[in-house]
């Protein structure tokens, strides 16, 4: 039965929230509660990860005779309990498309790039050879102008590897992940308010919580698993309500008690306006405040970062700085944000405003906040992630059962990889950062490098939008590229791929690791064809902190390669000749796990995996090397502080594989494993809280018995951030808002789902949703092609009125899945001046009708 697009995803998130509801979670997978069609209980069994979003949910395989089979809902690991999305009941599909890339390719005529022409098949040596000579002559020339663009879906320990490559290898902090374009906003919040990345709970708050506030996301979309616990605990919970914030009504609005639409950036004065009455009321948390609290406030009026220079620029230089102020102080600043005026300016009314304080006002309700690209892709992302946790902290909810505010990741290990492992430009493993001498010093204990070898990395190298424009102007020669798609997932492609007036995309020698062809592969020198998901061993670590291992289950298609084998390969061809302390370069990094003269692994996919994992996680087990144990410790006094590395805290390899995940910190109490689902809260470890990490470094008997160990002086720091506008506003030339995000059937730019026929048949294209009145002032109906053009640049797309998603009047919403529409042509690159996350979701377009379509 032909299904619409509506019904698809109404059908599915009623069937979710529905079994969700009546606890049959583990029969559950996508929108069918039968198993997986293929599923016959006889093949060989592997327990695995979901390859999708940042939920994370774990899934077992089936096998048989070589080939994957069925994907079914794994009970056993708690991010999902054995609940899948319609997405994850496909899953098994993305290997098996038609057109995988098996044999390398390389680009013989640079004139043809930006077409589907002009590569020819290439051996492995051959191709391995030219990637590695293009990379040495690079970086002996000008190491400066070599790049290397990750993933927040590269597993853990390929991620550990490649920044362990370019960091100590190379000494190069040009690399940067995907992941700078989704969660580099919450990363650097988290950072600056609690000296340490990641959320304080886990999903398991979603099942206690009394009110739900969605602020700028999709949950039911982005993150169906989470949306359906969600909405279970609507239906089985008394008195449980949910507010959904944003600028355009979304198949999560459907569920929401209260949708509360403002207009682009007013969520910025929305939170303060909250923070604001507990103040003014005196409904605070007093004793959470006086003993867990400091208060500050930063740089404002920080501009917008439109052109090149803007960070090398006098405010640009400032847009990290902080001072102290008083709690009094504060209240001041918050003083201007009254419901009448924070009414008249965000388009809320005053009554909505009024009951959402009051939920975070009464100290019996269990408050959730969830927020995703809303909040984080914004020209004040970290402003606003600073805002929302400033609301959780004068409340006290946060770091207990069903209280906390909580940021969704958008990718299968975002938080693992691109977080953890540190493969941004500024990090180092487990929230180290290249800047910080104490850092440095202790990577290179776990590294065995001399003291003072990472002196030569301490200034932190190009984030994402730094590199593409730089590669713009012909100042990257050598960008590697691996687990994404650039060339349709980054802002202002127009640019970038080499539309307007600059064309170093074209000159640039450009390797691109990949499973199927894509718009990326149009722009590259190289083309290696890698394993995907289940074809190796990997890890992921999603949303709520939780690490978990998929299996190796099948081979990889024709010479397609595992990621981390072709990194070893270019990496010992590079290093050849080179040394670190008087040691042969690559043995002294890699020779633990890979022989090079073998030019192969010294064991299997779960041995090399173990070794890399145990070398890993010593950053976050220091007393496994004496002398990063002394530098966490500062036993000579040196840097005045611990690292308390601790708090970060990873069990051994085969904790992983028999427990199907865990959430750090892992702790060892009495020769067992146990997880904690509650940082820096006091109580038995066994049922989840930190009493370990509070142990030895916290204090008991605190407000709300918790205890911020990691942040400075115990206290995580509500910081004042003002509202200010958005980089650019409608005028009359551009007279709307254009927002892009995405859809539940396709995940990223379609690489995968576009290949599974059933997925792609629900969503074959992407279309233009507008407000009705604005499709009748337009002159257009739905089916019509419209030419969508900025000042970035332009697309041409069909209107739609009858999507789930439906943009208040004057602004435009369309997916950024489609390749043969690429939206992000048109799309700014202006960025979030801390974070360096572009805005997405606030282009100001002009729409007309393109006649005759």
């Amino acid at each position: 039965m032909d299904l619409t697009r509506r019904a698809f995803v109404k059908t599915s998130a009623i069937a979710l929230a529905s079994a969700a509801a009546a606890g049959s979670l583990a029969s559950l997978v996508g929108c069918s509660s039968a198993p997986a069609a293929n599923a016959s209980g006889e093949g060989q069994k592997f327990s695995s990860v979901c390859r999708f979003c940042g939920c994370g949910c774990g899934v077992v395989c089936e096998v048989k005779n070589g080939k994957l089979v069925s994907v079914t809902g794994d009970p056993d690991n708690q991010s999902n309990r054995g609940l899948n999305c319609v997405k994850g009941y496909y899953l098994g599909k993305i290997l098996y498309g038609e057109d995988r890339l098996t044999t390398p390719l390389i680009r013989e005529d640079k004139a043809t790039k930006g077409t589907s022409e002009g590569l020819r098949k290439a051996t492995w040596d051959e191709a391995l050879e030219l990637v590695a000579s293009k990379l040495k002559e690079t970086w002996k020339a000008d190491k400066t102008r070599l790049a290397f663009w990750g993933s927040g879906q590269q597993p853990i320990t390929e991620g550990y590897a490649t920044a362990k490559f370019w960091k100590a290898g190379l000494l190069s902090n040009n690399i940067d992940p995907n992941a700078r374009l989704c969660m580099a906003s919450a990363v650097v919040a988290f950072m600056n308010v609690f000296q340490t990345d990641e959320p304080a709970g886990c999903y398991e708050d979603l099942d206690h919580a009394d009110v739900f506030v969605t602020w700028g996301a999709n949950m039911a979309e982005a993150h169906p698993m989470l949306y359906s616990r969600l909405t279970a605990r609507k239906l089985s919970g008394e008195g449980v309500k949910h507010y959904d914030l944003g600028t355009l009504r979304t198949r999560t609005s459907v569920s929401a008690d209260t949708v509360m639409l403002f207009q682009p950036n007013t969520d910025l004065a929305i939170a303060n306006c909250i923070a604001n009455y507990l103040v003014q009321s005196k409904r605070y948390d007093e004793a959470f405040v006086t003993d867990h609290l400091q208060f500050k406030q930063g740089t404002e009026n920080i501009g917008n970062s439109i052109e090149d220079g803007y960070d090398a620029s006098e405010i640009g230089q400032k847009v990290d700085a902080v001072a102290s102020i008083t709690f009094d102080e504060y209240a001041a600043r918050l003083a201007p944000y009254t419901f009448e005026y924070t009414s008249q300016l965000s388009g809320v009314p005053v009554e909505d405003l009024k009951a959402l304080a009051a939920e975070f006002a009464d100290p019996k309700k269990n408050i959730m906040s969830l927020w995703t690209m809303g909040v984080n892709q914004h020209n004040r992302g970290t402003w606003m992630n600073h805002n929302i946790y400033n609301i959780h902290l004068l409340s006290g909810k946060i770091a207990r059962p069903g209280c906390g505010p909580f940021s969704l990741t958008g990718q299968p290990t975002a938080c693992g990889t691109a977080r953890e492992v540190g493969t941004f430009s500024h990090r180092l493993p487990a929230d180290l950062l290249v800047a910080n001498e104490q850092h440095r010093r202790y990577t290179e204990a776990i590294w065995d490098l001399p003291e003072g070898y990472l002196d030569a990395i301490q200034k932190p190298g190009f984030h994402t939008v730094k590199t593409f424009r730089e590669l713009s102007k012909g100042n990257i020669d050598f960008l590697w590229s691996a687990h994404n798609n650039w060339a349709v997932s980054m802002p202002n492609l127009t640019r970038f791929l080499g539309e307007g007036d600059q064309k170093g995309v074209f000159d640039a020698f450009i390797v691109v690791n990949e499973v199927y062809p894509t718009s990326s592969c149009e722009y590259a020198d190289v083309v290696l064809p890698a394993a995907l998901w289940v074809e190796r061993e990997g890890q992921f670590g999603n949303g709520e902190r939780r690490t978990a291992v998929f299996e190796k289950a099948v081979e990889a298609p024709g010479e397609a390669k595992w990621d981390l084998w072709i990194l070893m390969e270019v990496a010992r061809r590079v290093l050849a000749g080179e040394q670190i302390d008087g040691k042969d370069a690559f043995d002294h990094l890699f020779g633990t796990f890979y022989d090079k003269n073998a030019a192969g692994f010294k064991a299997d996919d779960r041995e090399t995996n173990r070794v890399i994992w145990e070398e890993y996680r010593t950053f976050s087990n220091p007393d496994l090397n004496d002398r990063a144990l002394a530098i966490n410790n500062d036993v000579d006094g040196t840097f005045k502080a611990k690292l308390k590395m601790e708090a970060k805290q990873l069990a051994p390899y085969e904790e992983y594989l028999t427990r199907h995940g865990m959430t750090w910190p892992v702790r060892n109490v009495e020769g067992r494993w146990l997880e904690t689902k509650w940082r820096f809260a006091a109580g038995s470890q066994a049922e989840g809280f930190d009493e370990q990490g509070v142990a030895q470094y916290g204090k008991t008997g605190l407000a709300n018995s918790v205890s911020f160990y990691k942040s400075a002086n115990a206290k995580p720091s509500v910081v004042f951030r003002p509202y200010e506008p958005p980089a650019e506003t409608p005028d009359a030339e551009y007279p709307f808002y254009f927002c892009t995000g995405r859809l539940l059937e396709h995940w990223h730019t379609g690489t995968m789902t576009r290949r599974v026929p059933e997925l792609d048949r629900a969503l074959p294209e992407a279309l233009l949703n507008l407000h009705p009145n604005d499709v009748a002032k337009l002159g257009v109906k739905d089916g019509d092609t419209v030419h969508v053009k900025s000042r970035y640049g332009a697309f041409d797309i069909k209107v739609s009125t009858a999507g789930r998603t439906e943009p208040q009047e004057g602004m435009a919403f369309a997916p950024f899945f489609a390749e043969e529409t690429r939206v992000n042509l048109a799309v700014q690159d202006t960025y979030c001046p801390l974070s360096k996350e572009p805005d997405y979701k606030k282009t100001c377009v002009s729409i007309t009708k393109v006649e005759g379509r």
